[in-house]
């Protein structure tokens, strides 16, 4: 015995698929509009630190002098509210570091010629780094563990924040 369903639905392809076509067309360019103008909408910070300076304080403090570049691929403006710098050392564990201002790095370099040339100025809170802007920053950095253990770290992370919530990381690539 067969059953008859008295619901069958029949797909019908129009005689002409031109108009179906063109409207997938259509809607297919209005999203990729779409797209294009939000291209530079998402605020980040992009780049790496290129190198990292240490000197010993006293027997359980030390200071790491953090040069990096990063890039501003975002039309709009990134706004620093705050800098973090932190390590994590051979064991795994991670170490916050306690970030100097402008005037301290320059008397730090002034002071300790061991150092060597202070190249870039600080990165500070309330920075505003303009929109595919590129630059070349320090931040410097106290960490209350000897210079040993800065030296024999397994990463060191910038953390930038902006205003408005983002966050950008930039790590260290150690050899």
């Amino acid at each position: 015995m067969q059953l008859k369903v008295p619901w069958k639905v029949r797909w019908k392809i129009p005689l002409n698929p031109a108009p179906l076509f063109g409207g997938l067309v259509v809607v297919m360019c209005a999203i990729a509009f779409m797209f294009y103008i939000q291209r530079g909408a998402h605020i980040d910070l992009k780049g790496s630190v290129l190198k990292v300076r240490t000197l010993a304080m006293d027997e359980s403090s030390s200071v790491a002098v953090v040069d990096f570049r990063f890039v501003n691929p975002a039309t709009a403006a990134f706004v620093v509210q705050e800098l973090n710098v932190s390590i994590e050392d051979k064991d795994g564990k991670t170490v916050d570091g306690a970030v100097s201002s402008e005037l301290d790095a320059r008397r730090l370099f002034e002071y300790y010629p061991a150092l060597g040339q202070k190249y870039n100025d600080s990165l500070l809170a309330r920075t505003k780094i303009p929109g595919q802007a590129s630059m070349d920053r320090m931040i410097v950095a106290r960490f209350e563990v000897p210079e040993s253990v800065l030296e024999s770290r397994k990463k060191l992370t910038v953390k930038i924040t902006d205003v408005d919530g983002p966050e950008a990381e930039l790590q260290e690539a150690k050899r």
